[in-house]
């Protein structure tokens, strides 16, 4: 006897726009953002919320999409790094991740946009030591983590990195 999955409908708003989509109640919001709705940037590493590659904002606050339901994130606010991504052009802070060389490979970027982002927006004048606490759970394999301190020390609001 096959184990036939029941798909539900749920109502997500991404990045401003209303999305209803059928999910299997198991499938992660990870894996809606990216197969359903085609939104890529949001890149899934771990798969064990451990390297932040997934991160997304959930009413602003940072979360690991890979480790939320679909179905759980219902009448929230998600935003990807295409919510923070202009139009024509870069983000401030995405802007400043290019000038002080704050990416390589880039698959960890929009997962450290989007928390800096989510800091920043909190705490505009962000200290050192609290760029790097919040970043903390977002992992890099190709650069060492100064330029990426040294980009959001940059984009802070009145910053002179």
């Amino acid at each position: 006897m096959a184990n036939v999955e029941e798909s539900v409908a749920v109502e997500l708003t991404v990045n401003g726009r209303s999305h209803r989509v059928e999910v299997a109640p198991r499938w992660s919001l990870a894996d809606v953002l990216r197969h359903r709705l085609g939104l890529s940037g949001t890149h899934v590493g771990c798969e064990q919320g451990a390297c932040g590659a997934c991160t997304v904002l959930l009413d602003g606050e940072p979360i690991r999409s890979c480790l939320m339901f679909a179905v759980q994130a219902e009448g929230h606010q998600i935003t990807t790094i295409e919510g923070v991504t202009p139009d024509q052009g870069l983000s401030p802070l995405q802007s400043a991740f290019h000038d002080h060389h704050a990416l390589q490979c880039g698959f960890c970027t929009p997962g450290m946009v989007l928390t800096a982002d989510a800091l920043l927006a909190r705490k505009p004048e962000a200290t050192e030591s609290e760029i790097r606490e919040a970043l903390s759970g977002n992992l890099c394999r190709c650069t060492g983590y100064q330029f990426i301190v040294d980009a959001v020390l940059a984009a802070r609001q009145g910053g002179d990195a």
